[in-house]
């Protein structure tokens, strides 16, 4: 039989680890920073585009999409050509692919700071990055499919599944979430609103985790470990029931996010069955990757690539049972909002997408560039100092998580709270706070070793960028099942039937949860006193999705004897008709809002704002002085009514016609509130409120803007009355 010859496109995979190592370092650095600011909250005071709110964002996209998504581009891109036998289909589309992402990074690293977010948790961009995203997420699409059809294997490894399913998965979750009617060029509202808003958001959020940081790794998973171990996969019986019981059952589980919540009831408990029954294909794949692994337990000692890729499988086993465990409502009604999510969320990232990716870099680079590694012993060094970084981050927050719950629950013999004070919640668990931030930067100094090592591995090497390889053309062969060929061998040769029935299995949980949800309207009872926000409310809510405010603060009393006292009368889902997009947030640095309207003074709000720790004795909030001082821009209200009367807002157009006078109105009235305080009139009538040498009246400014939307929270229904806290 003939051999044809051709060249596997080396530049394109190292293009993709360079990007990887550069982006990693930098979100990394700003998760860093992150961790440091809830021990010196005000480390960047008085500048805007640092501020935790808005970098919160910058960092979780940074090391999600620019770290973990060029690392899986560089892993797909190397084992697709080899698994195909084929160069990648078009070196147009894997350049466009490269610098397409790279041009999409770099403008959320600028749109973020700057505050122009929708606020929904790993989708913060802005609707002309969501188009972009999905031009290039295409173009990546076409070109592994393009691959896949011109192919001198026959058969399609394990490894092409699921790079398969995460394409078409990611595509459809992204798709769907990001779907908003643009206001301007930077800013959109969720077609969604609410109850819609926060299933949609979660079904795209959990798998975002899920297909983004997931699958494609454990494609990789699947060639990178029996390549470095030289061992065969362990099962291919249990890689095929992995593979399709994961994506089936995956999809399904975004409602445990959400328990407890104004979400249905049976939404929550479907989610809830379903992610029970995740434990079982994600151990299916743990148990497949670590014992491929038998027999090569002594390389494993001395191999650093294989100690990054066994801690990697070991942390996707802890965080896929720790995952279902969390989904549990009794378990559930502990850990979420508090720090215990952040311990889990980060030994998936830290372990599993951050290790599994040092592993892989570690053994690509060497054989890319035709040499040895500069260094086994900072590989090694590496290693460890990463290990220790990632036990040091995890489990003080495990105990800060469960500090949290235990005193937001406990109550005294008389029935009252007995930590009233949320703040005291806060001060108990700093402690935990500085081990983070220790353990982060342990984690980061591990990173700068492996840039360090790999610069001086690619000086001694040699480019290579066209590698020469050659194989047999692909013979054809019947369309039909050959005698002795099983059912799912004869499908890994059809790669269209493939993919269509992974997109089959992954579009019908979806279906099922999110169609009956915005579709039957009993789902969402209707509350007669709710009403939409005023010009004004609406131009505060902007403010308060700018600054981030719901990265820290949640708007949702869960129906819990603790949170009723604490805050006031649980959430309904009638309440949050008119959002888009809902702010219920998922962590509670500070406490919950949804009660916060009418229980302080304006001025309380804006001493808030421009020193938390003046009304909050040992808050780690930091300062948004610029709100007080700078002008609240109205031009674009009008147009922000007019969008949310085409999403079903209730706007009259003589409302629209009148919202300048409307704000001018509410802002005078807050004004009047402000000055009529003795506290105000004596501390802030004075050049560090006047904007500079242009004097902004208060009305006009975006604190006043902000109250009048804080002041609204809550109020639409009658609740009753609870004590400051």
């Amino acid at each position: 039989m003939e051999l044809q010859k051709f060249y596997y496109d080396n530049k394109v995979v190292k293009n993709f680890i360079y990007a990887t190592i550069i982006w990693g370092i930098v979100g990394m650095s700003i998760g860093l920073l992150l961790a440091f600011m809830f021990i010196f909250p005000n480390v960047t005071d008085g500048i805007s585009w640092l501020s935790f709110g808005r970098l919160r964002p910058l960092h979780t996209n940074a090391v999600i999409f620019a770290f973990v998504g060029n690392a899986i581009f560089a892993g797909v891109y190397y084992s697709t050509q080899r698994l195909l036998k084929a160069r990648m289909f078009s070196d147009l589309l894997s350049k466009i692919n490269f610098w397409g992402w790279q041009v999409i990074i770099v403008g959320a690293a600028i749109s973020l700071p700057l505050g122009y977010t929708t606020s929904k948790e790993y989708a913060e961009l802005e609707w002309p990055f969501d188009i972009a995203i999905a031009i290039i997420w295409v173009a990546f699409g076409i070109n592994l499919i393009g691959t896949i059809l011109k192919r001198r294997q026959r058969h399609m490894y394990v490894a092409i599944w699921f790079y398969l399913a995460t394409f078409v998965t990611v595509a459809v979750l992204h798709i769907f979430n990001s779907l908003a009617l643009p206001v301007s060029g930077l800013k959109s509202y969720s077609v969604y609103a609410g109850v819609q808003d926060a299933l949609v958001q979660w079904w795209y959020g959990h798998n975002a985790v899920a297909f983004f940081l997931t699958t494609p790794f454990l494609g990789l998973m699947y060639y990178f470990v029996p390549k470095a171990a030289n061992r065969p996969v362990y099962s291919y019986r249990l890689s095929i029931v992995h593979f399709w019981s994961l994506i089936f059952i995956y999809i399904w589980a975004g409602p445990h996010h959400l328990l407890y919540t104004a979400l249905p009831e049976w939404a929550q408990n479907l989610g809830v069955a379903f992610s029970i029954m995740l434990l079982m294909p994600s151990w299916g794949g743990m148990i497949n990757g670590l014992l491929t692994l038998r027999g090569a337990w002594d390389k494993v000692r001395t191999d650093p690539v294989l100690k990054f890729m066994v801690v990697a499988i070991t942390g996707y086993g802890m965080a896929t049972f720790e995952g279902p465990m969390l989904s549990l409502k009794n378990v559930n009604a502990i850990a979420h909002f508090t720090d215990w999510i952040i311990a889990h969320v980060h030994v998936g990232a830290l372990a599993w997408n951050g290790f599994f990716a040092f592993g892989m870099i570690y053994w690509l680079v060497p054989r890319l560039f035709k040499t040895k590694l500069y260094s086994i012993k900072l590989a090694n060094l590496h290693f460890w100092i990463g290990t220790l970084g990632i036990i040091l981050y995890a489990l003080p927050m495990y105990v800060a998580g469960f500090v949290q719950a235990s005193m937001w629950k406990q109550f005294n013999p008389d029935g009252t709270l007995t930590y009233g004070n949320f703040l005291e919640t806060v001060s108990e668990i700093v402690p935990m706070y500085w081990m983070r931030a220790i353990g982060g930067s342990m984690f980061i100094i591990g990173m700068f070793i492996l840039a360090y090592n790999i610069v001086l591995t690619i000086r001694k090497g040699n480019t290579v960028e066209d590698e020469l390889a050659e194989a047999a053309a692909l013979q054809k062969v019947s369309k039909r099942r050959v005698k002795g060929e099983g059912w799912h061998a004869w499908l890994e040769r059809k790669p269209i039937r493939l993919t269509i029935y992974a997109t089959i299995a992954i579009l019908i949980g979806g279906i099922v949860q999110i169609v009956p949800t915005i579709l039957v309207k009993s789902n969402i009872p209707t509350i007669s006193s709710v009403k939409p926000y005023t010009p004004l409310e609406l131009e505060g809510r902007d403010l308060y999705i700018r600054e981030g405010c719901v990265g820290c603060h949640s708007q949702m009393i869960r129906p819990f004897r603790s949170e009723v006292e604490r805050y006031g009368e649980y959430s309904k889902a009638g309440e949050f008709v008119y959002d888009h997009p809902f702010l219920w947030g998922s962590k509670r640095t500070g406490p919950d809002l949804h009660r916060i309207g009418g229980k302080y003074s304006d001025n309380w709000h804006l001493n808030h704002m421009y020193d938390p720790q003046s009304t909050s004795s040992g808050s780690i909030m930091p300062a948004y002085q610029w709100i007080i001082r700078d002008k609240l821009d109205k031009t674009q209200t009008e147009a922000k009514m007019k969008v949310m009367v085409s999403l079903g807002v209730p706007y009259t157009e003589e409302e629209i016609a009148n919202a300048q006078q409307s704000m001018t109105e509410q802002g005078i009235q807050i004004e009047k509130n402000l000055y009529a305080d003795p506290d105000f009139a004596s501390s802030y009538e004075s050049d560090k409120l006047a904007g500079g040498d242009d004097f902004i009246e208060m009305r006009d400014r975006e604190i006043v803007a902000l109250i009048a939307y804080l002041q609204r929270l809550g109020t639409d229904i009658k609740v009753k009355e609870t004590v400051k806290k």
